[in-house]
């Protein structure tokens, strides 16, 4: 239901929205109505809501009736508190207009300044503020802006008259300019815009406001909104709030200035506050990375070796006040609180507040630390940290001891380290990526238009732009390394070129960075896998008091049981065999038993194969130490452990001692249409039962030899695969049983083991009752489950998923996050019938869907067992199942 108000007024230590509107205000509006209820000294404005947003777009571009009228009563009131007139060409009342959606997105709306201004009201501005050239250079700025965001001048425009004017004038920064060079800019600018558009400049100020209204509402559907929504699933109908505030400034001379400040340090989390400031500058100059901005802190300035004086240093009783702004504002919000400010002749103003946007490892000590200071319960701690930004901290960092050729250094904008071939296009960096290469993005700066590049991007490299410019907010909230401002290296667009001290980098070359130095080297630099400890291992502890979900990995190599071990699995709840056999050393033998012409030549083959089995299986119970290990006996079909190229035919028959021709015979009689549903899965294990025979035997003579040797309780399980119906599977729990015993007898072990199958087909969700009256384990494999399902191919569908998520005919890739709807009511009908027959049974899943936390919380919530996922993402899943615990707990509760 759409209300009826469509303006909320703050200011003057009053508000009519707050912080829990941030739906109907945008996350910017409603902080700024909270600040203004706390007393805190804000610009006094109003917001036009999201709903605002919503009707536009819907409505062909038109406003609700009433619209005008409430903006012209909440102008009126900005007018009251502030004593001055929009419009006024004597004392004119100057305004911003920012967008602010719900959810925060850095960089990708459009922003305008100095609103208000015109041939007339900039001379009430120069007398006013008695600074002629201040007004001009404002007005100036407010032309740039509004050319480029309202009307759609190209911003090189603008810029190559200023670049024009300056070599003129032989002057190499904007502060060198005076009013009258100020004067002859706007008129050159003015001139521009109406050889560009045929029309000249917006003169009336009325005007202005609602061309920059509809720019805002206009950009939420721009090319760089849509691309950073569908990178961080936001939802198109959200729409964006406007907020409009009286202009504060902070290029009003040295007593002015403007900043950016976080409460802590975004990177790496320590309760520090943390930022820069500009003196004499307004706030664009700070976030675009124009001007190279100062520390807040002495302790930054030491840190980055700095030798701009601090703000600490240089506006100290300010400086106090802004640090105890920081206190009333965390405490308040309870979290780490990314802040914008402007300082105008000596009276501090505040713009923004907004939780911060923080790499993992900030995000986890911030979390841990706040838990250790009382401001939040263990349980708050936990539901902080997004389980997908894990993947940040599990990844390599470079090897101190690698010897590095270091070609130059910037500013540590966001950790880790990355290496790839130097793109200097977002363009080229994705095309380069679709080829499979790792890629640096490296630009001059980089901009909204550049997200697309950044996201395939392993890390990014500027040479513009401090801590809290676009590639460095960004970076972190995609969680790439990234190394910006490194103003020793020279990037020439034109020829391609990255250069420093002499040395050039090509396009194509490879370069590596420290996202946590801010060091870029030449070629590729060694890493070193992370270390979880500190704050990760206490977090995880928490973690691991509160899930009920058990988490295993999917592996079936040592190096991978390991990995997972480290990153805390409770077993293996997928052995995948088939990939033990494309050893060289094994597939001669694999596919000597493919090519044998009778029963009798398999045994022979696989007898030389049953070794090796025993060896993997022997590794892996050993590494896990008597935790679950579940594994599946061969699931593809025999051709794909066949050669298909001539030289390697030729190796196979002199192995198997027969000729090519017949090699290429029985590929040719094992070929088929749709392999996917051919002869693979049990379906194998009931035309070649001597296949699982060896599987097995190779299974529980490890687990006997494990048992004795170790002394501990080794109880395999035993996965049959593609089972559709429950004379399948009893066909095959009777052979298992079978050479259980043999191998019992033969070793004196008593054996423990448990038999189940892969639920994979809808049959068998559907007959999963009958199923489970001998299978005691099911594992619902997802990934085949759902292009069962689905009727779809995994290996296929990339060509048409994007244009179906487009269409909204499916809200998400259904391979990536699980479908509740269709899989999901599978997987419960299964759950449900085969608990009905056999209560104790074991249900976990094994596909992907395993490690993505919205899958997590589904099988938590239908109430699954265990879910296993890859190593790497284990320690994201044990986070997920913790946090849908907690939200269980709380829809119990409410």
């Amino acid at each position: 239901m759409s209300s009826s108000k469509w303006v909320y007024s703050f200011g003057g230590g009053s508000a009519e929205g707050k912080s829990e509107m941030r739906n109907l205000l945008g996350g910017k509006g409603a902080n700024l109505a909270e600040m203004s209820s706390l007393g805190l000294p804000v610009p006094p404005g109003f917001t036009i809501t999201t709903e605002v947003c919503t009707h536009y777009t819907s409505h062909e571009n038109k406003y609700p009736e009433t619209l005008k009228a409430e903006v012209n009563d909440a102008l009126a009131q900005i007018e009251d508190i502030i004593g001055m007139k929009f419009g006024d060409a004597e004392n004119p009342l100057l305004v911003s207009v920012r967008s602010g959606a719900r959810a925060s997105m850095p960089g990708m709306m459009d922003t305008v300044l100095n609103l208000g201004l015109n041939d007339e009201t900039v001379k009430g501005l120069a007398k006013a503020s008695g600074d002629e050239r201040f007004a001009y250079d404002s007005y100036r700025r407010f032309i740039q802006m509004y050319g480029d965001v309202v009307m759609g001048i190209e911003h090189h425009h603008f810029e190559d008259i200023l670049a024009d004017h300056k070599d003129d004038k032989g002057v190499a920064l904007d502060t060198e300019l005076d009013a009258e060079d100020w004067k002859a800019v706007v008129s050159e600018f003015e001139a521009k815009v109406e050889a560009q558009l045929g029309k000249p400049f917006p003169q009336d100020p009325h005007d202005q406001l609602w061309g920059a209204i509809s720019a805002v509402f206009g950009s939420w559907m721009n090319n760089r909104a849509n691309i950073y929504r569908k990178l961080h699933d936001i939802p198109e109908s959200w729409g964006t709030a406007v907020n409009i505030q009286s202009m504060v400034f902070g290029n009003m001379g040295d007593s002015s200035a403007t900043g950016v400040c976080f409460t802590r340090n975004p990177s790496t989390g320590e309760n520090a506050y943390y930022g820069e400031y500009l003196v004499n500058a307004q706030g664009e100059d700070v976030v675009a990375g124009i001007r190279t901005p100062q520390p807040l802190t002495i302790a930054e300035k030491a840190q980055n070796h700095s030798d701009l004086p601090s703000m600490e240093e240089n506006m100290p009783e300010l400086y106090q006040e802004l640090c105890d702004v920081r206190d009333k504002l965390e405490n308040h919000y309870t979290d780490m609180q990314d802040m914008e400010f402007t300082v105008q002749e000596g009276k501090l103003w505040m713009l923004q507040t907004r939780n911060g946007k923080r790499t993992a490892k900030a995000a986890l000590k911030i979390a841990v630390e706040m838990s250790d200071e009382g401001l939040i319960s263990r349980e708050e701690a936990i539901k902080r940290i997004e389980p997908g930004a894990l993947d940040q901290l599990l990844h390599p960092t470079l090897d101190p001891d690698a010897e590095r050729n270091i070609l130059g250094k910037g500013l540590p904008a966001s950790p880790g380290a990355a290496c790839g071939k130097v793109a200097f296009s977002a363009q080229d960096a994705e095309a380069l990526v679709a080829k499979g290469e790792k890629v640096i993005l490296v630009r001059i700066e980089t901009s909204p238009e550049d997200i697309g590049g950044m996201h395939a991007a392993e890390g990014i490299l500027t040479t513009r732009g401090g801590m809290t410019s676009h590639a460095a907010v960004v970076a972190r909230g995609m969680g790439r390394p990234c190394v910006a401002g490194a103003g020793q290296l020279r990037v020439d667009y034109k020829e391609q070129t990255l250069t420093c001290a002499g040395q050039t980098v090509n396009a194509g070359e490879i370069v590596t960075i420290d996202g946590s130095k801010g060091e870029v080297m030449l070629g590729e630099v060694k890493t070193i896998q992370p270390e979880l400890t500190g704050d990760f291992g206490i977090l995880m502890a928490w973690v691991d008091e509160i899930r009920e979900l058990k988490v295993r990995t999917n592996a079936e190599t040592p190096e991978d049981a390991e990995t997972a071990v480290k990153f805390g699995a409770e077993g293996i709840g997928l052995c995948r065999t088939e990939h033990m056999f494309f050893d060289p050393e094994r597939i001669i033998h694999m596919r000597e038993m493919i090519l044998a012409g009778d029963e009798a030549g398999r045994r022979t083959a696989l007898a030389k194969l049953l070794p090796y089995q025993r060896d993997d299986f022997t590794d892996l119970f050993t590494i896990m130490k008597g935790l679950p290990v579940t594994i599946r006996l061969l699931d593809p079909p025999l051709h794909e452990f066949l050669p298909t190229k001539d030289d390697e035919m030729a190796e196979v028959a002199e192995a198997a001692g027969t000729d090519v021709a017949t090699v290429r015979a029985r590929a040719a009689a094992l070929h088929e249409s749709n392999p996917m549903l051919g002869l693979r899965g049990c379906r194998l294990g009931i035309m070649h039962p001597e296949i699982y025979e060896m599987q097995c035997r190779a299974i529980f003579e490890a687990s006997a030899k494990v048992s004795k040797d170790s002394g501990q309780t080794i109880v395999p399980e035993v996965m049959i695969p593609l089972v559709g119906s429950k004379q399948e599977y009893d066909i095959m729990h009777d052979m298992v049983q079978r050479i259980a015993k043999e191998v019992s007898a033969e070793t004196g072990a008593e054996l423990e083991y448990l038999t189940g199958t892969m639920i994979e087909l809808p049959r068998a969700a559907l007959q999963a009752g009958k199923i489970a009256e001998q299978a005691e384990f099911f594992s619902f494999g997802t990934n085949d489950l759902t292009q069962t399902t689905y009727g779809l191919s995994r290996d296929d569908s990339g060509s048409f998923l994007e244009r179906y998520q487009e269409q909204g005919i499916y809200e998400q890739d259904p391979f990536v996050s699980i479908d509740i709807e269709g899989v999901g009511e599978l997987v419960e009908l299964a759950t449900e019938r085969g608990r009905k027959t056999r209560p104790d049974i074991k249900l976990g899943i094994c596909g992907e869907h395993g490690g993505d936390p919205a899958s997590v919380t589904f099988c938590h919530k239908i109430g699954l067992d265990y879910v296993s996922c890859s190593p790497y993402r284990v320690p994201i899943a044990r986070l997920a199942a913790a946090q849908a615990a907690l939200n269980a707990e709380k829809l119990i509760d409410a």
